[in-house]
């Protein structure tokens, strides 16, 4: 039986589909709800985001969604009959995945 990466390319993608569904809404009610009926301070929400375990929060949210988000997108790609160019595909969708994840890193250092 011959080896595949498959395991390794559907990992993310599960692991960023659990954690954007579990920490999305959380982040929405904050931003979207809770800062603008003043039931939590932008410094305060800052404060918590500007803490390490809030930067790792958001890099790990932010990274992992992108790589769902790449896999997602490249199967949607192919299935819509672009099988041909699977592996240029493949590599523009997790290129922009990792990119975004580097960003995301930097962003969350510089906080």
């Amino acid at each position: 039986m011959a080896r595949s990466l498959e395991p390794l390319v559907w990992f993310p993608f599960s692991v960023g589909g659990m954690v954007s569904a579990m920490c999305m809404p959380v982040c929405i009610v904050l931003t979207g709800i809770a800062v603008p009926m003043g039931w939590l301070s932008a410094a305060q929400l800052h404060d918590a985001v500007a803490h390490p375990l809030g930067r790792i929060f958001l890099f790990v949210l932010v990274s992992t969604s992108f790589l769902h988000w790449a896999h997602r997108f490249r199967c949607t790609l192919r299935d819509m009959g672009l099988k041909k160019l699977d592996p240029v595909i493949f590599l523009l969708c997790y290129v922009v995945a990792v990119g975004a994840t580097i960003c995301a890193a930097l962003l969350a250092w510089r906080l």
